[in-house]
């Protein structure tokens, strides 16, 4: 399987097998990372990182993945280059494409990082956009098959804004692998109905079933994965807030949702993950709206406390394996096929 020279924007532009692939790489990094044995497969290369939006695993897992693999990385924030500003995502990426074999883009509009990537010349791997967030579908999918031991059949439900990023990008890899897609949210946040019907015709290839449902429990029932993520994301107006908690207050991933899905479900989040007040943004929603939401009164909001801290929770596992997983995609796709 040689994926050298490609960019990572969206698996929609990845087969199955290429997916699979990647998860099995993703394998055999981390055994490698874990027994000690040195994988410096990319060494004397370079990379650079450019965050519109701040992070913390995706900066990390890029930054300790090139470096276990023994490049050289150059970070570049949000106030650290003058791209989109003072020099246009062409002008840049032509300049970085010269002096760097790789580009990782995490930032808002999905415009951009294609326009990374095509003018690069360089493969270019996408972090974060506002439509697509593909390598951590990558990470869940392979803490998943660590878990169950497969992945096709798996019901895998999403619960909240389904419309965003994670939404998109778990239903898009749920349909290329032939799990079963839920989204458990308002009609108003499910996804844009011509990328619904795109998953629909690939899921129609792999034996997948997509499905959309406004009510919870008959959602979540039986799921072996329960994901939720966080209602406001990054970079979208405090004003939000009122409108979020307003639609998804009753779809709060809470134990009765778990009880529902049953015993051997495991719950997932992408992280970070508002479960308490000990964060500034938890501790502010629960002051400003715990009296007309009492569910958030104590700085639960999309998942309680409960939930991510009990023995079905995996998240953690999930947040390790963006490391492995985004090492992967690096490896794969700058040297390629590794005998």
């Amino acid at each position: 399987m040689d994926l050298k020279g490609r960019s990572f924007l969206t698996l929609l532009d990845f087969s199955k097998e290429e997916i699979k692939y990647l998860l099995t790489l993703s394998e055999t990094l981390k055994d490698q990372k874990r027994k000690g044995i040195a994988h410096r497969y990319l060494e004397n290369k370079n990379v650079v990182l450019l965050f519109q939006k701040d992070s913390t695993r995706t900066r990390c897992a890029f930054e300790a993945g090139a470096y276990d693999l023994g490049m050289g990385v150059t970070y570049l924030g949000p106030s650290g280059s003058q791209m989109g500003k003072k020099e246009s995502i062409k002008d840049t990426a032509r300049v970085l494409g010269r002096m760097y074999e790789g580009i990782q883009f995490r930032g808002y509009k999905h415009d951009d990082v294609e326009s990374l990537s095509e003018h690069a010349g360089v493969p270019v791997w996408n972090g974060l956009t506002d439509m697509y967030h593909p390598t951590q579908v990558l990470a869940d999918f392979l803490t998943i098959q660590e878990t169950f031991g497969y992945l096709e059949g798996i019901n895998f439900t999403y619960v909240g804004d389904a419309r965003n990023n994670m939404g998109n990008s778990l239903m898009v890899g749920a349909a290329k692998l032939g799990l079963n897609f839920t989204a458990v949210a308002p009609k108003a946040l499910w996804p844009e109905g011509s990328l619904i019907e795109h998953c629909e015709a690939i899921a129609s290839e792999t034996g997948a079933k997509i499905s959309f449902t406004e009510d919870k429990m008959e959602g979540t029932k039986g799921a072996d994965v329960i994901y939720t993520d966080v209602w406001v994301s990054m970079g979208e107006a405090k004003e939000v807030w009122q409108q979020r908690l307003e639609q998804l207050n009753d779809y709060q991933v809470d134990r009765a949702m778990m009880e529902n899905a049953g015993n051997t479900s495991i719950f997932m989040h992408c992280l970070p993950a508002f479960h308490g007040t000990d964060t500034e943004v938890g501790a502010q929603i629960a002051k400003e709206f715990a009296k007309k939401y009492p569910r958030v009164q104590n700085g639960e909001m999309e998942v309680t406390n409960d939930v991510i801290e009990s023995n079905q929770s995996k998240v953690f596992e999930e947040a390790e394996n963006r490391m492995h997983t985004i090492k992967a995609v690096m490896l794969a796709t700058m040297h390629g096929p590794i005998n």
